[in-house]
């Protein structure tokens, strides 16, 4: 079995969006470039912690390299993902790189690994060493201008936010009908 690497070096569009009502979405990264669509799943919280560690990329090559940092867009993309949303597969890994010499970001978004797991299994290397990503796995990679990690960012942080209303005890979200609140002693919040 071939791995494939889906490469957008620019892309025309890339963004992050949902399927679905809130409480059941399925979240997206898409790429579209040179008349193709690629579409890539993953948690919310890889699409938090991506919008997260980009912003903190920019502020580092802002202080380590001078880079100019990009304001917020005028520009702003709110359009639905490009239909037909097709998985090409489920995101287990994202990277995160800065190129000097072309002041550009790039991001990949590397397969999860379908090998089972043995819970007993030995392994001969320490807890602490970063694991090898094999290279046999599917891989989109974007390389985007500071103005596109700035695009992409913003809109990432409205569609997490456009998701169910936070509980504000616990913080956890509500779905329509409340929610038993921890902070409530287990009694139903409305």
């Amino acid at each position: 079995m071939t791995h494939q690497v889906f490469a957008f070096d620019p892309p025309e569009r890339f963004v992050a969006g949902t399927v679905g009502p809130p409480g059941e979405r399925t979240f997206y990264l898409q790429a579209r470039g040179g008349g193709r669509v690629v579409s890539v799943a993953l948690e919310k919280v890889q699409v938090s912690l991506l919008a997260e560690k980009l912003e903190e990329l920019l502020a580092e090559a802002h202080s380590r390299f001078g880079l100019k940092l990009p304001d917020s867009s005028a520009m702003v993309d709110n359009e639905p993902l490009d239909s037909p949303v097709e998985e090409e597969f489920r995101v287990g890994t994202l990277g995160l790189a800065y190129d000097v010499e072309e002041s550009s970001v790039i991001i990949e978004a590397i397969a999860v690994e379908e090998a089972e797991f043995d819970a007993d299994a030995e392994t001969d290397s320490p807890e602490d060493e970063v694991a090898e990503i094999p290279d046999h796995l599917d891989r989109l990679r974007v390389r985007l201008t500071p103005q596109g990690v700035r695009d992409f960012v913003d809109r990432a942080k409205r569609v997490l936010a456009a998701g169910r209303p936070p509980c504000p005890l616990c913080g956890q979200p509500l779905d329509p009908a409340g929610h038993l609140c921890p902070r409530n002693n287990g009694y139903h919040r409305r």
